[in-house]
């Protein structure tokens, strides 16, 4: 994955704008919030149809599960606030990083498709957590979207860690 274009179009183009106070709206905030789980559902699905290693197709499912249940939380809070999620230049960034990483990891296998996409995994949450504690939380005007986020927020730390495990048993194994 070009997590490169990823950490930019989540963190950085956000932040600035946050700075200069024209952060993300809520409905642009939900957005992103659907995107950045959309975006690690589908890298997990793929996970679990290219990798041949338990633990590697495990960390996807739960990749698939945990965040899917995020989206689902966040479907059914902007159903109760009657916002729509709305796409931004960060949404459609996330897109545009997430299908070129997706065409570069359906191009490896074996060991250089496990390493890829746990590498990706890492730096992508990692990011995210940027994302939630410089810009989310504190750009979130509606107390319920600012709780969702807060709370989400130790599950993303924790699939991190899982991810920074497993990349160093990758490792290990090269």
């Amino acid at each position: 994955m070009n997590w490169k274009l990823a950490a930019a179009a989540l963190f950085l183009a956000p932040a600035m704008a946050f700075a200069q106070g024209q952060g993300p709206s809520d409905p642009q905030i939900a957005g992103i919030v659907v995107t950045a789980n959309q975006i690690d559902i589908d890298a997990g699905k793929l996970a679990k149809s290219h990798s041949k290693r338990k633990d590697v197709q495990d960390f996807a499912q739960q990749m698939i599960t945990d965040h899917s249940a995020v989206n689902k939380q966040a479907a059914a809070l902007a159903k109760k606030l009657g916002v729509k999620p709305e796409d931004s230049d960060t949404s459609r960034s996330l897109k545009q990083a997430a299908a070129q990483t997706a065409k570069k990891l359906k191009g490896l296998k074996g060991a250089q498709f496990d390493r890829a996409y746990v590498d990706n995994e890492v730096a992508y949450h990692q990011q995210v957590l940027d994302a939630i504690d410089k810009v989310l939380v504190p750009g979130a005007q509606n107390a319920e979207l600012k709780a969702l986020i807060v709370k989400v927020r130790p599950a993303i730390a924790a699939h991190l860690e899982h991810a920074k495990h497993l990349q160093g048993s990758l490792a290990k194994k090269s």
